[in-house]
């Protein structure tokens, strides 16, 4: 198994993982048959520029996005952003696509979306590298993380 930040700092957790790895991957479909789960069990890890030197993680079922609007409202911000793929690297210590809370040079705030609070069966997060992940039941993964559980998505909008 590849060793990462964050497959060290899932084992330092003390949660139950298991780390699927999969060669490259082009679609959250593709990503999804790799694992073995269904898309919405896929977890995207977002980083959000809330302020100068700010930021968080947002946790997001595969087949949903953020709802700018309702991360606004719940962090009472009147704007945010996603940050450069430079600036994500710097404040995370991971590239784009590898994204993870687990291991991050800096534990920003975690926000959970609620429907992964709700969700039955296990999901999937990025394990800091292309092609790793690990299968965590959401509870654990909401507890060890500490998030703040919001309804902060929408479905995906069909791309034109």
């Amino acid at each position: 198994m590849k060793v990462t930040p964050a497959t060290q700092a899932l084992a330092a957790s003390g949660i139950d993982y298991e780390i699927t790895e999969h060669g490259p991957v082009r679609s959250l479909e593709e990503a999804a048959a790799a694992r073995g789960l269904e898309p919405r069990a896929i977890i995207k890890t977002i980083v959000v520029r809330r302020g100068e030197g700010d930021f968080l993680f947002v946790l997001v079922p595969g087949d949903r996005e953020i709802s700018w609007p309702k991360l606004r409202e719940l962090l009472g911000v009147n704007r945010i952003s996603m940050p450069e793929k430079d600036v994500a690297f710097k404040v995370t210590g991971y590239e784009r696509g590898t994204i993870t809370p687990f291991g991050a040079t800096t534990a920003w705030p975690v926000i959970a979306d609620a429907l992964l609070a709700q969700r039955e069966g296990p999901v999937s997060i990025g394990a800091g590298a292309h092609g790793l992940a690990a299968t965590v039941a959401p509870e654990q993964l909401i507890e060890v993380l500490g998030a703040q559980v919001a309804d902060v998505t929408e479905p995906l909008k069909p791309r034109s």
